[in-house]
């Protein structure tokens, strides 16, 4: 057997051992192995008689359907890379990045809808219903394979940085079957695990979700949005599918310990929850260990330029309230390291920027060579033949057991009143606090003033007074804002920019 250069082998492989096993099911329908790639093959060989050529970017309105995951699928087949677009997102935003793009097509359920015929001038619109009922060309599909190359797109994720301007980032084949064979055998995976997606398909968390299933020959049920919104009843579908493993952004692990709902139904079936996505702290992780203590919990850290993680902590001792819990230590055939403005490592127990190196490194931004170039850089370690490093942004320390914690952004470390100050700190101490489910920091440079925006019952100043035991007096918040409900932004991260925004604009009161 050769080795493995595409993505789609996963599918291939599984359906010819679990041919009748389901795959994937939404709310509405269920697909098999073998029905998915019976669906995939059929919409490849559209795509490719409709464009006779490869490694061109093929457009996707996803949704949680069975339908996203056939035509991510269908676009491999033909030799090409899909990009998975939120249909939701507002108008401009989806012209910004088809244009930047210049897709072949774009793929969606409902081609003849009023939002898909307006980028029609943009590119070509395919409806994945009549994909799907194509006739399978196998001979056309065997032919764009073998052109394929293992360094080739698998797929671009776009994402909206720190900027709100979007940036597509290109993931290759080789780099996610590297991430995948190593999950797989680090979170100890099987044919038996059965998952619950909650990622939505254009973020890169899903990416475990779906690869996962295909490579192992799990099953996973795709949460509807409306399923995501109720805790009680979400649980309780979670214990009736007898779902093992939930592979979750932090957030949404947080809400659900935030709900209380745990003390009233925890499902026993869960062996694994890994998380990812932002900090994940002691307090919201102590609530799901009193309810479900079996059970194995994973954080995971990564951008999206590393193939969705490079460093993984298998929590393995108690934390207590107040402690943000460590990323741990690098995947397999990574290499993360701390280093600081001049990319020199920063001494033992001190604060660097991290930095990645290895074969998950992201091909680069999408038609920007320039942020490419300030991102991926030369390995400083080594000048005679290129090796890059990506540039994360996030700054991290090393722990007394020689465990990576992140701190913040880059631009999360302030200097305060002469003082140095990690906002993720800041941020770890209030989320702490009894009553308080969510909570960021930034600073107003202009004023030397600390910001915190926050959801709980407390006010600014009992949080004040709480954080005296905690937090030396200079990483206090200057400015409170007390929020209904945290923004949060369609990667179901905290909405920072838009916290800014509201703040900027002179919405904030001082307290």
């Amino acid at each position: 057997m050769g080795l493995q250069r595409n993505a789609i082998e996963y599918l291939e492989k599984t359906a010819a051992i679990f041919p009748d096993k389901v795959a994937f099911a939404d709310e509405n329908t269920s697909v098999t192995f073998s029905e998915l790639k019976s669906m995939s093959e059929a919409l490849g060989s559209e795509i490719s008689r409709l464009t006779e050529k490869i490694n061109r970017p093929i457009a996707v309105f996803t949704d949680r359907t069975v339908a996203s995951i056939a035509a991510f699928l269908g676009v491999l087949y033909s030799g090409n890379y899909y990009v998975p677009i939120d249909s939701h997102m507002p108008v401009k935003r989806i012209e910004s990045i088809l244009t930047q793009l210049e897709p072949e097509l774009l793929l969606c359920d409902t081609p003849e809808s009023s939002m898909a015929q307006s980028f029609a001038n943009l590119c070509p619109v395919l409806s994945l219903r009549d994909g799907f009922k194509s006739r399978t060309d196998r001979g056309r599909l065997e032919a764009a394979r073998m052109r394929v190359l293992d360094i080739d797109p698998v797929y671009v994720i776009y994402t909206s940085g720190s900027t709100g301007t979007p940036k597509g980032i290109v993931i290759s084949h080789r780099s996610l079957l590297d991430f995948i064979e190593w999950m797989a055998n680090a979170c100890n995976f099987t044919s038996d695990d059965i998952l619950a997606n909650q990622a939505p398909f254009y973020f890169d968390l899903s990416v475990k979700d779906i690869y996962i299933t295909l490579k192992c020959g799990t099953t996973t049920h795709i949460l509807s949005r409306k399923r995501l919104m109720f805790p009680m009843p979400l649980m309780e579908y979670l214990q009736e599918k007898g779902v093992t493993t939930l592979i979750w952004a932090t957030s949404a692990f947080n809400l659900v310990a935030n709900s209380g709902i745990l003390s009233s139904i925890a499902p026993k079936s869960i062996k694994k929850v890994i998380l990812g996505g932002e900090t994940l702290h002691g307090k919201q992780l102590n609530i799901w260990r009193s309810a479900l203590p079996e059970v194995k919990y994973i954080n995971l850290y990564g951008p999206t330029e590393v193939t969705v993680d490079c460093t993984y902590y298998i929590i393995d001792r108690p934390y207590s309230d107040n402690e943000a819990i460590p990323i741990g230590r690098a995947c397999e055939n990574m290499e993360v390291m701390l280093l600081d403005e001049d990319l020199k490592p920063v001494p033992p127990g001190q604060t660097g920027e991290i930095c990645v190196r290895g074969i998950g490194l992201a091909r680069g931004y999408y038609g920007d060579s320039e942020k490419t170039r300030s991102a991926f850089v030369q390995n400083p370690f080594n000048n005679k033949y290129p090796d890059i490093i990506y540039r994360t942004g996030d700054m991290g320390t090393i722990n007394s057991d020689g465990l990576l914690v992140f701190l913040s952004r880059k631009d999360g470390q302030i200097k305060h009143m002469g003082y140095r100050i990690e906002l993720g700190e800041v941020e770890t101490a209030i989320i702490a606090l009894d009553s308080i489910r969510a909570a960021a920091c930034f600073f107003d440079e202009k004023r030397d003033k600390i910001v915190c925006a926050y959801e709980g019952e407390l006010t600014g100043d009992d949080i004040i007074r709480a954080l005296r035991t905690s937090l030396p007096k200079y990483m206090f918040p200057n400015i409170f804002k007390k929020m209904e409900k945290m923004p949060y932004n369609a990667n179901g991260k905290i909405d920072r920019v838009l916290l800014k925004e509201m703040y900027f604009n002179g919405t904030d009161k001082e307290l």
